[in-house]
């Protein structure tokens, strides 16, 4: 089984792919934002001048959607202001800086008899853990394992399939620590009382897909027997790891339009939220740390690294030997979903994989544009070629938003908005496939991205 749609990426994964996880070295100080989730940004529970512990929480979040933040090191706090974020804003964020000391709060716990737990105390120690999506979306994992009553779970997934060419953390993680993800995938699926798990992995990791095959042959895993407990081998297309085409994938099941994974018998986790439950559950340790990719031809020593929560990108890749050459680009995740960055002064936050860094020479425009004279960040009009529509995993026609968008910020006017809207633009997942196969270059991601905080802002108009 597949999903409709989809493109077959370069993977450019060898630099990093073989590559054991290292410890980065303590930083000086971490810039901890207290927004790294969906929802509602947290508050500082901390003040200037105060001395904290290790995984002391130092944010907490009001409302059903939020998370918690925490100390990513022992030291001092320096700073509570708004500082630069990945995502291109400035957000309040608390500056520790270290004591060298790296000392655990001592009011952490550890539980051997985690199993005997029932599902509300594995709930609240996942919700004060501050564990969020580690794929991306950062969407606090304390909600998602509260689906809504009349919603049964019948399928959890793990997402393992990591399809974003260059990034190979959880790659790696698999490989390392294929039983302590097996374990979080046994507390998920406790606390929803699901009937099966799945951990979906592209078949371009075979190491990865022989280690859990070779932890579920083993007599009894502790908590969800062997037989409820399956490994898929996923084909290698763009965007397998996407949550949607994921489901689609493993069970053969579409989530319809306006719906979530949950209102069809469906949870899907990544494979590092797996582990920083189990972590979390076992060990009483909160989400202070990750495990990132610092790969592309414009870093000298790739590698994948676990780095504390906070770490800034500057820090990161002076560690792994600087820059090869000139940068062109720096981004945070992998080049078809990622974000570039503006400033090397901003942290790894909870959803950061990788640090991607491109040289000049390797961003060179799309051939058509370099046939016409036209620069990397020119564009031409859309010439009806159906290229982005036909590998469009969501079935949706991105040449149409494009066109859109440019008559509402070109012309003015509403109707536009309703148009897009006709035309299921808020289904798009932002893959960046239009834009990756497009000729003519047009940067069609940032057109949907546009027209989708458009509706959001007419939708939220009309509520009140």
């Amino acid at each position: 089984m597949t999903f409709r749609g989809g493109i077959h990426t370069p993977e450019e994964k060898d630099r990093t792919k073989g590559l054991p996880i290292q410890t980065a070295p303590l930083p000086p100080k971490v810039v901890i934002p207290l927004s790294q989730h969906s929802g509602a940004v947290c508050e500082p529970v901390v003040n200037k001048g105060d001395v904290v512990k290790k995984g002391q929480k130092i944010g907490e979040g009001k409302g059903p959607v939020t998370s918690t933040i925490h100390s990513s090191l022992s030291g001092k706090v320096v700073d509570i202001s708004p500082h630069p974020h990945p995502f291109g804003s400035s957000v309040l964020s608390v500056v520790i800086e270290s004591d060298g000391k790296d000392e655990w709060t001592p009011v952490l716990k550890e539980n051997e008899d985690y199993l005997s737990f029932d599902t509300q105390k594995l709930k609240e120690i996942v919700r004060e853990a501050g564990i969020v999506g580690l794929g991306g979306a950062q969407f606090p994992t304390h909600v998602k394992l509260s689906p809504p009553d009349g919603n049964g779970i019948e399928y959890v997934i793990l997402n393992g399939a990591e399809c974003e060419p260059f990034v190979t953390s959880d790659h790696r993680l698999m490989v390392e620590k294929s039983s302590e993800i097996i374990e979080g995938l046994n507390i998920i699926i406790k606390i929803l009382s699901a009937k099966k798990g799945f951990i979906g992995i592209e078949k371009n990791k075979p190491d990865a897909i022989s280690t859990f095959n070779s932890q579920l042959s083993r007599p009894t895993i502790v908590g969800t027997p062997n037989s409820q407990l399956e490994v898929v081998d996923l084909n290698i297309k763009y965007p397998q790891g996407s949550e949607k085409q994921l489901i689609k994938s493993i069970v053969n099941r579409e989530v319809p339009a306006d719906k979530l994974p949950v209102d069809i018998g469906v949870v899907v986790n990544n494979v590092g939220t797996a582990y920083a439950v189990y972590e979390a559950v076992r060990y009483g340790k909160p989400l202070i740390e990750r495990v990132i990719t610092i790969t592309g031809n414009g870093v000298k020593e790739p590698r994948n690294l676990l780095v504390r929560i906070g770490t800034s990108f500057d820090f990161l890749i002076q560690n792994c030997g600087g820059f090869a050459g000139e940068p062109e680009k720096v981004i945070m995740g992998g080049p078809m979903m990622g974000i570039a960055q503006y400033t090397l002064d901003v942290p790894v936050i909870k959803g950061t994989s990788g640090i991607v860094v491109f040289l000049k020479e390797s961003t060179s425009p799309h051939p058509s544009l370099q046939r016409r004279g036209l620069r990397g960040d020119e564009y031409l009009p859309c010439i009806r070629c159906g290229r982005c529509i036909d590998s469009c995993p969501m079935g949706i026609s991105p040449n149409l938003y494009g066109l859109y968008a440019e008559r509402g910020m070109i012309e003015g006017g509403r109707d536009f908005i309703d148009e897009a809207q006709k035309w299921d633009v808020m289904d798009c997942i932002e893959c960046g496939i239009c834009s990756y196969v497009c000729p003519s270059n047009r940067p069609l991601v940032q057109f949907i991205k546009y027209l989708k905080s458009e509706v959001k802002k007419k939708t939220k108009n009309g509520k009140r």
